[in-house]
């Protein structure tokens, strides 16, 4: 029974070095507790080195929120900030692109109406037959305002309305530019080139009532004015919400680092005449 009681021992015992045969241990408990604490301990460090991987740099964070609002947030994990974020990016862009278009619409529908109501001949036809009524100072036989097939010679017609000042505050800017269209429908001086209006005989007096066209003119280019307005708004919120994003989301990942709280130790458990170590590691993270 003795012998087989030993040869018992003899064949666990194989079997427990066959198992740890990767373990090199002395067989000095002094040692052997050395080498295994400095297992354990890279194996602690190990574990922590994976949990420190899973923290967020804010850097990375606040660039990324920079390029696409909300991409910040969702990388620290703040999901809902990312939702949010992302949904005004997304209603801002939409609100720019259709007032834009809106815009571009009123724009050549109030253009269609000045090029068909208000015209350069009746105005400067007008301001000829009336130059000397406004300023009796003026030569009038000295510009040449019409070219021999009819047209308006622009040059000369600015240099008579600088001649005549006074009622004549502004000099018509070139045929279809965006000052041009904007000149008819806001100062008075343009009101005789409405069709409304009349022609070169009707007398001229301060003060008189501008043209129905005129008006409405006026009204539907405020109108796109009202639309660009809109656009150039959607525009403004579309950069703050990039920037704010981005300085959210460097915010975000710097507390979300904060509120991952990490600690390990080394467990030292005595049982019986035998004593144990083991790695322990703490995580902990705080919504």
């Amino acid at each position: 029974m003795k012998k087989l009681f030993v040869m018992i021992i003899l064949f666990t015992s194989l079997l427990y070095s066959q198992e740890n045969q990767d373990k090199i241990l002395t067989g000095n408990l002094f040692f052997d507790t050395r080498i295994t604490y400095l297992e354990t301990a890279s194996n602690v460090r190990s574990e922590y080195q994976t949990i420190e991987s899973q923290k967020k740099s804010p850097l990375l964070s606040g660039l990324l929120s920079l390029a696409v609002p909300g991409a910040g947030q969702f990388y620290s994990k703040r999901y809902l900030k990312s939702i949010i974020f992302i949904v005004a990016e997304v209603a801002a862009i939409t609100v720019g692109l259709i007032y834009d278009k809106k815009g571009d619409e009123q724009t050549i529908s109030f253009q269609n109406f000045a090029l068909s109501h208000w015209d350069v001949k009746r105005y400067a036809k007008w301001t000829i037959k009336n130059a000397n009524s406004i300023n009796p100072l003026v030569k009038v036989s000295e510009y040449n305002v019409f070219d021999i097939n009819g047209n308006v010679v622009w040059s000369e017609l600015n240099r008579l309305e600088n001649a005549i000042g006074k009622y004549y505050s502004h000099r018509l800017a070139p045929f279809k530019d965006q000052q041009y269209f904007e000149m008819i429908g806001k100062y008075p001086q343009f009101n005789v080139g409405w069709d409304d209006f009349g022609d070169e005989n009707t007398p001229f007096s301060y003060g008189d009532p501008l043209t129905q066209k005129f008006l409405y003119y006026s009204k539907e280019r405020g109108k796109a004015n009202d639309f660009y307005n809109i656009a150039s708004t959607a525009v403004i919120v579309i950069f703050t919400n990039h920037i704010l994003s981005a300085v959210d989301a460097a915010w975000s990942a710097a507390s979300y680092n904060k509120a991952l709280n990490i600690s390990s130790e080394i467990k030292k458990v005595d049982f019986g005449f035998s004593t144990f170590y083991y790695p322990q590691l703490n995580l902990q993270y705080s919504f």
